[in-house]
């Protein structure tokens, strides 16, 4: 999938409209700037809203989202950009939401691989506000284009996300 900082994607053929982060794509990812960062990411697993829409049709891995599922954005923390188990004492975003962004979860692989601390944490390909407004840092989709986007995915394929259309 490639993406592009003008809020569009194109899978094969296809085209979706997506927000990114509210500074836009930028080069140099920090804990919290706001920024959708630029590069080529392993898309790692699918995460979903069992009870909400049960098991997607994906060739991906695919997980169901507990009520425990957390993703650690505390650079102090040895669990850094990682999904971790809630309560947890260090900072952290909660993945079971009321507002259904994270409905569907796409852990894409920024940051990872070495894990650098403040690097940027749970940037994410997920669901989008109604509004399409910007996210914090991640890439998002309407629910229904993000579904079909899952259903065309397959292991070993990337996200691309870069400032301008080429």
């Amino acid at each position: 999938m490639h993406v592009f900082g003008d809020g569009f994607a194109r899978l094969g053929r296809s085209t979706y409209d997506c927000a990114l982060g509210s500074s836009g794509i930028v080069a140099d990812k920090r804990e919290g700037d706001g920024g959708t960062p630029v590069g080529t990411f392993a898309i790692r697993r699918l995460m979903y809203r069992h009870d909400r829409i049960g098991r997607p049709r994906t060739a991906l891995p695919a997980q169901p989202i507990l009520r425990t599922h957390g993703w650690c954005d505390d650079p102090g923390s040895p669990g850094y950009n990682r999904q971790i188990r809630l309560p947890s004492t260090f900072g952290h975003e909660e993945l079971w939401r009321a507002d259904g962004l994270y409905d569907l979860v796409l852990v894409i692989g920024h940051n990872d691989r070495p894990v650098v601390a403040g690097g940027g944490s749970a940037v994410f390909v997920h669901v989008a506000r109604p509004d399409m407004a910007p996210t914090e840092g991640c890439v998002a989709f309407a629910f229904d284009a993000l579904m079909e986007i899952i259903t065309r995915l397959r292991p070993g394929d990337t996200v691309r996300i870069e400032k301008h259309a080429t």
